[in-house]
């Protein structure tokens, strides 16, 4: 979806995030995985991931600075390019198993200075 070899997302739980300006539409795939994109031109701005209502994946791109997002996870390397590598800490070969969510997004914070 991103005509890429990366797609940076950054994690955030649902009740921190808001839409504030705008009606953000569903683009071209259609499944439990919900991914919201701009109706003007198209721009993939977050997904709202199947089975985890309480998490939001929110386009780093869409940030003022975006530069300042370097990868902590990784998923699905078992599809990377074989030069396509990233400094993330974790890698996981399709997504990493929901219980693993909190130890991640705790380390994380933990990493950015943020408990």
């Amino acid at each position: 979806m991103t005509a890429s070899a990366f797609s940076l997302s950054a994690l955030y739980p649902s009740d921190a995030f808001a839409v504030t300006q705008g009606e953000p539409v569903i683009g071209g795939l259609h499944g439990a995985a919900r991914h919201f994109f701009c109706p003007h031109c198209m721009s993939w701005l977050f997904t709202r991931p199947e089975g985890a209502d309480h998490l939001v994946n929110v386009r780093a791109t869409m940030f003022d600075d975006a530069g300042a997002f370097v990868p902590f996870i990784e998923t699905y390397v078992s599809e990377k390019l074989p030069w396509a590598t990233t400094p993330a800490a974790h890698s996981f070969a399709k997504f990493a198993p929901m219980d693993a969510y909190p130890a991640l997004m705790a380390e994380y914070a933990a990493q950015r200075g943020q408990l």
